[in-house]
């Protein structure tokens, strides 16, 4: 089979027709590849699953095809990989073999390339890094006070307020805040306030998206504007002056939690799970890949349950 494919193959969701049972691990891999880079996947996933399977094709017979893989190899080489290989392996990273193991031979077996998923009867070994600290709806409340504090002072400041509050409503990234210009508002789109979250690089496009915008923080945004000189950045200062700004509202809303930007977005993201909001619209908006969605709705379903 030849590795490489014309634009109409790669627009494709399923397997190329190139691949049967007969075909060799190696070469399809690469075609896997190409699959998850269409179906929007970072760089770095892809990465990843395709490294995961190159060392399965390296510890089976060269001249094995697709066909005749059998869930007791894929059952010896995870075993070889655990106390046979000499390479350290976490539970974290086993976890993430068994994965990538899994979704190519589902890939084959729902295109009709293999009759049988001999991946099917591999035991998932889940490994869930530590659940991330939200704050309480009490706790937003005392937040968003705090910051609205400094609207009403003597020398009114929106600054504090637009910022925690963008967070808090849009779960962004720190990264996709620091990138965001004044053209990134819509105040007058059809349905209501947008926020459009965009990059640069052409292997994140998956990751763009348009957010809605509360009323309220429009109303914050419009002060915020006319206080400072808005031009190039919507937040032109440093990561780390943000980040003590957001210590300090912390503090002020008397915390006993370090208040940061990845906490803002869990929290966002756990409101929005509470709220009965449809879970594709909630991986959409946190703008995450139907692959790191599972992990990451299963501690949202754990933290609401709190």
């Amino acid at each position: 089979m030849s590795p490489e494919f014309t634009a109409a193959e790669r627009q494709t969701t399923g397997a190329s027709a190139h691949i049967t049972s007969q075909s060799l691990l190696i070469p399809t891999i690469k075609a896997w590849q190409i699959f998850l880079e269409d179906q929007g996947n970072s760089v770095h996933t892809v990465k990843a699953f395709t490294a995961d399977l190159r060392l399965l094709a390296d510890y089976l017979p060269p001249d094995r095809p697709l066909g005749k893989v059998t869930t007791a190899d894929l059952n010896n080489f995870l075993e070889w990989m655990q106390h046979g290989r000499g390479v350290p392996c976490s539970p974290k990273t086993l976890a993430r073999r068994i994965t990538s193991i899994k979704a190519f031979f589902r890939w084959l077996h729902q295109n009709g390339v293999v009759l049988i998923d001999p991946a099917e009867k591999v035991l998932q070994k889940s490994v869930i890094s530590p659940v991330p600290t939200v704050l309480t709806t009490l706790e937003v409340t005392q937040v968003l006070e705090a910051a609205q504090a400094y609207r009403q002072a003597s020398k009114p400041d929106a600054r504090p307020y637009a910022l925690v509050a963008l967070l808090l409503s849009t779960g962004i990234k720190k990264g996709e805040l620091l990138a965001l210009s004044p053209n990134h508002i819509d105040l007058e789109a059809p349905n209501g306030p947008i926020l459009f979250v965009r990059y640069t690089s052409p292997q994140y496009r998956y990751k763009e998206r348009k957010i809605e915008l509360p009323g309220d923080w429009v109303e914050a945004y419009a002060e915020y504007k006319s206080q400072y000189m808005l031009e190039e950045r919507l937040f032109p200062w440093s990561p780390r002056r943000l980040e003590y700004l957001l210590e300090d509202l912390g503090e002020e809303a008397g915390l006993d939690k370090h208040l940061s930007f990845d906490m803002c977005r869990w929290t966002c993201a756990v409101e929005d799970w509470r709220s009965g909001m449809d879970h594709n619209k909630i991986r959409q908006k946190l703008g995450v890949s139907k692959i790191q969605w599972r992990e990451v709705s299963m501690k949202l379903d754990r933290l609401a349950g709190n």
